[in-house]
């Protein structure tokens, strides 16, 4: 394929890859099925609602905050969804909902009008509202991507079907499966500014939620435990503590249900972040021109986009663990003056450091696993400065960048089934 196309439909990739959400995507998508069906009814006859979603998404959707509730969990997601989303704002569903329907929404958990189960369907992401009136019900169902609407039924009569969505989705994603990590490398050191100055929009809409984060508590404070250490001695004052903190921040507030969008990736809010944060923060320590913060992201964003790739959209696998190889790489481009050795080199110290740490779940401790993530990502890129690589001798790194990133999304794909199912069934009677 010409060099030009395969960059252009990358773009095109990214570009549906990378956007902003408000709130954890998990929730938010079942939000947005239930803002989708309420514009078939009229929402305030509603007498209940009855829900249902992967074990996958009932995992992602117990334990975190749904911005401006200030209560965590899909029930009310699927209320405020109803009663104030809108329909048309994608993964910024909730965006103008206000007090006075965020009390309707609460006022109908109150009187157990909202009903939240586990469906009988093995995609990772499914999200299923039925909402009722006195006279009418409307069904909507969201399947393999977080916005993706496959069925919009009202009364049984079908609306709306997407009978080769999932084709369509299929072939636009195709192109990240053709490249190599050297490719992706030449394409963000090589392609014209203009294509992917829009990638910048991640750094303003991270770095605000960051600052956001350390503005006021949110959270577990990660960030701003943190911080504070670094004026009490207990901690440097340094580019590793600077990474780790205004990335931190970002997840803190997000997961914490700041009312600021994330730039996601990959369908994660913080994914979006970890693949952007520690990249702006590297940027800002050497005065990096907009230029070259431009294809430090577009780096860092297609590199997490392309792991993410090899298994499935919802797993056992923390994925901030993923998208940090690709703020990493971003780094190392950065620090290494555009060198295509650091980068390779740094992801695979970070394969051969990181693989392995589960997700139990979006709750408020994720903001933990990505200061974990962007951690190792960081010494990754150290060591990868000092030519010093994990070898292909070792676990599951290989000689080949490619064939460790393959034996990561083997792992993933097969053997940690088993550990998603244990996960889920532990949150399960957990709640």
């Amino acid at each position: 394929m010409e060099q030009q196309v395969m960059w252009q439909q990358l773009i095109k990739l990214v570009k549906h890859e990378v956007l902003p959400a408000l709130g954890c995507t998990e929730p938010i998508s079942l939000a947005l099925a239930a803002a989708t069906a309420t514009q078939y009814i009229d929402k305030n006859k509603i007498s209940h609602i009855d829900a249902y979603v992967s074990p996958n998404l009932m995992k992602n959707g117990m334990g975190v905050t749904v911005p401006g509730t200030g209560m965590v969990g899909l029930a009310i997601a699927a209320a405020i969804g109803a009663i104030g989303g809108d329909a048309g704002a994608g993964l910024e569903v909730l965006k103008n909902i206000t007090e006075q329907q965020i009390e309707q929404a609460k006022t109908m958990l109150n009187e157990h009008k909202i009903n939240v189960q586990i469906a009988d369907n093995n995609t990772a992401i499914y999200s299923e509202a039925n909402i009722y009136t006195n006279h009418d019900h409307v069904r909507v169902c969201i399947e393999s991507s977080h916005t993706n609407v496959i069925l919009i039924e009202k009364n049984d009569e079908i609306i709306f079907k997407a009978d080769n969505q999932k084709q369509d989705d299929s072939k636009d994603a195709a192109i990240i499966k053709l490249m190599s990590v050297k490719q992706i490398y030449e394409f963000a050191s090589q392609a014209d500014f203009a294509d992917i100055e829009f990638i910048l929009h991640s750094a303003e809409l991270n770095d605000a939620l960051s600052q956001e984060g350390l503005r006021r508590d949110y959270g577990l404070s990660i960030a701003a435990t943190l911080h504070e250490q670094t004026k009490n001695g207990l901690l440097a004052d340094d580019l590793l503590s600077k990474v780790i903190i205004r990335t931190t921040a970002a997840s803190d507030a997000r997961m914490g249900g700041a009312t600021l969008p994330a730039m996601s990736n990959s369908g994660s809010g913080n994914q979006g972040i970890t693949a952007t944060m520690p990249v702006v923060v590297v940027a800002d320590y050497l005065e990096s021109t907009p230029e070259q913060l431009a294809r430090a992201l577009i780096l860092s964003h297609t590199i997490a986009i392309y792991i993410h790739s090899k298994f499935p959209p919802l797993s056992a696998l923390c994925a901030a663990s993923t998208a940090a190889m690709g703020s990493a790489a971003g780094m190392a481009w950065l620090l290494g003056k555009g060198q295509y050795e650091a980068v390779d080199m740094a992801i695979c110290n970070m394969i051969g450091d990181l693989s392995g740490i589960i997700c139990d779940g979006a709750s408020n401790s994720c903001a933990m696993k990505v200061s974990t993530s962007v951690s190792s990502g960081f010494k990754a890129v150290l060591m990868a400065l000092n030519r010093i690589r994990v070898t292909g001798n070792e676990g599951i790194v290989c000689d080949s960048v490619e064939t460790s990133i393959n034996n990561l999304g083997a792992i993933v794909s097969n053997s940690m089934k088993a550990t998603d199912t244990q996960i889920i069934d532990i949150m399960s009677h957990k709640a």
